[in-house]
């Protein structure tokens, strides 16, 4: 039997999810049609837009649906920044997913101004720093929620705060943050926010982003008026569905599940930490940040062969994003977070979910601390 924690590359399908697929694959589902199926498949596609954005605490109109996170952040900084003429600054932080950095960079190929703000050594964006890097130029800040590879909960409130009254739209990318800590966008006050259906359980393949009424915003994907015109093409209803109920389970257990899954983490990091004395723990201390997440590294320890005995050993971790798994670079992340190479490559992460057990944490304390002298003592011969 495997364990799984790898929840923060993709979580397992739900029951609920599942089940609501295969209630809608078969008969024909175009939302845009005007006969009775099509009409049924309406309303599905309303349903799901109401309960995703009762997970955030928004109006069902101000959700636009997307293929993903990828695609709802992308629509972000390409559509406000294509649509703010005035101004050509934008503003990310070194720590951001890639599809949000690499989308800023490509920007500013194109001649857009781009600035990165610096983390501290826990991953911590100070919303000061992000204000003094924005100027009457700056239309877009981006700031993640919450950071998937360490855990660490961005003061996006804060931000908000600190740009009051500049014109600055604000995005926040929560894919990581909903269903797993409350996420609110009245509290938040950000303009922008995108989520995604496989982080909660839900199937790949769906997400969505928030748009405050009132931001301009200019698609990517024309040809059709579906989504308010900001994205056109036949909705995937299958996929919105089961996106729906995986929205739905998570914020109706939020509560218990935000204080289970931080019990295991803290149980398992206090049992891995007793074992391997210099164990150390990257990112935001006990009892902060995200409750499922922990990446730690064991100095002198390769993150990459920990993780094959760890596979071989039936328990699936990660090195960090899965965006960026199987890439020769270290962790841009740990890196901004002012570890060296070596540090970031003998890093290792473990995302726990809703439905992880405490027997499971407990094998994975046992099995660990000896994956880890082994790969020490190999590591030793070959240099001798």
């Amino acid at each position: 039997m495997r364990i799984y924690l790898d929840h923060n590359a993709g979580a397992p399908l739900r029951p609920e999810a599942r089940a609501a697929m295969l209630a809608v694959l078969g008969p024909p589902a175009n939302p845009s049609s005007a006969h009775r199926e099509g009409a049924r498949a309406r309303s599905l596609l309303e349903e799901a837009r109401a309960d995703v954005a009762a997970l955030v605490g928004a109006r069902a109109a101000d959700v636009v649906f997307t293929s993903g996170a990828t695609e709802a952040n992308n629509l972000a900084l390409r559509g406000v920044m294509a649509a703010a003429c005035d101004r050509g600054g934008l503003v990310v932080t070194a720590i951001e997913h890639a599809s949000v950095l690499e989308t800023a960079r490509a920007l500013a190929a194109e001649g857009l101004r781009v600035t990165v703000v610096p983390v501290d050594p826990a991953g911590r964006v100070d919303p000061e720093q992000v204000a003094a890097a924005c100027d009457e130029r700056t239309a877009l800040v981006s700031v993640g929620l919450a950071n998937g590879e360490v855990g660490t909960v961005a003061p996006v409130a804060r931000i908000v705060e600190a740009l009051h009254g500049r014109g600055i739209v604000v995005h926040t990318d929560a894919a990581q943050a909903a269903g797993r800590v409350p996420v609110d966008v009245a509290t938040l006050g950000a303009d922008l926010l995108s989520l995604s259906s496989h982080k909660l359980g839900g199937p790949p393949g769906a997400g969505a982003l928030w748009v405050r009424r009132g931001v301009r915003v200019r698609p990517l994907v024309t040809g059709g008026p579906q989504e308010r015109g900001l994205r056109a093409g036949t909705e995937p209803v299958a996929a919105i569905a089961g996106f729906d109920a995986a929205a739905r389970a998570a914020g109706g257990n939020l509560p218990h599940a935000h204080s289970r899954m931080a019990a295991l983490r803290d149980r398992l990091w206090e049992g891995l930490v007793a074992a391997v004395p210099d164990l150390v723990r990257n990112g935001p201390g006990p009892g902060a940040g995200l409750p499922n997440t922990l990446n730690l590294r064991a100095p002198g320890c390769a993150g990459e062969s920990l993780l094959v005995l760890l596979d071989l050993a039936g328990v699936a971790a990660s090195l960090g994003s899965a965006c960026a798994a199987g890439a020769p670079e270290p962790s841009h992340v740990l890196r901004a977070m002012g570890l060296d190479d070596e540090a970031a490559r003998s890093s290792l992460r473990l995302s726990l979910g809703p439905d992880t057990t405490r027997s499971e944490i407990d094998a994975v304390v046992d099995l660990l601390p000896r994956l880890v002298q082994l790969v020490r003592a190999t590591s030793r011969t070959e240099v001798a």
